[in-house]
């Protein structure tokens, strides 16, 4: 089997049962006018990691390798947000209220789709999520089980929020997971160096981590 240079050892996977994960590459999170810049932050440092997001989609894709997206959003009607989550932050606008890029984190708004250059192709796995997990309340799980998928390869934003919270979860459900570090940005870099140390403490205790340069030279000899 491939075995790819990573920290904090080498990771070992199957071709065959390995899938690409890309998480929360919405409007909200990484444009001006969204939910994330509601609360504060700097949407450009989450603009490094869209390029390798986008490289690495498309050597999964000629592979011949599932892709699969996730979008953190509500339902219309907010039956799926707990009040607790809408108040936090004291953000300027709150989930469900109207912004530049529409309702904010409402599923079918602009702001809750992808940016242009990570977006879905047709037959991939969308999930939309109510939480940071993947897992919560979302059809993943079963997917991976019927497509036999035991290791993933995370992307996405932001690394210390719902990247790590997947990855954990992953983890906890017995799939080997690989997060790509120059894949992944959060609006506070020194959270994110903290994060990557965090998963592959104590032997790799949630994880492994590497760049996306070597995956892609792998998945450029298949």
């Amino acid at each position: 089997m491939p075995t790819l240079n990573a920290n904090p050892f080498g990771y070992e996977f199957d071709i065959d049962h390995i899938a690409l994960l890309c998480i929360d590459m919405q409007r909200d999170f990484c444009l001006p006018g969204g939910f994330a810049e509601s609360l504060g932050n700097d949407v450009s440092l989450i603009a490094p990691c869209i390029p390798v997001i986008a490289k690495l989609q498309a050597a999964f894709r000629k592979a011949g390798l599932p892709v699969i997206h996730t979008k953190e959003c509500h339902k219309p009607d907010l039956s799926d947000l707990p009040t607790a989550k809408r108040n936090r932050g004291n953000p300027k606008l709150k989930i469900g209220d109207m912004g530049p890029l529409g309702r904010i984190l409402i599923d079918g708004e602009p702001g809750s789709e992808f940016v242009d250059d990570c977006k879905p192709l047709e037959g991939e796995l969308v999930i939309s999520k109510p939480g940071k997990d993947s897992f919560y309340r979302t059809g993943l799980r079963d997917y991976l089980v019927t497509r036999g998928i035991t290791n993933l390869v995370i992307t996405g934003a932001t690394t210390d929020v719902c990247v790590q919270t997947t990855m954990r979860c992953a983890n906890d459900r017995g799939y080997d997971c690989l997060l790509i570090e120059d894949g992944t940005e959060s609006y506070f870099p020194e959270f994110k160096a903290f994060t990557l140390k965090a998963l592959t403490a104590q032997g790799g205790i949630v994880g492994w981590t590497c760049k996306a340069e070597p995956v892609l030279d792998l998945l450029a000899r298949l």
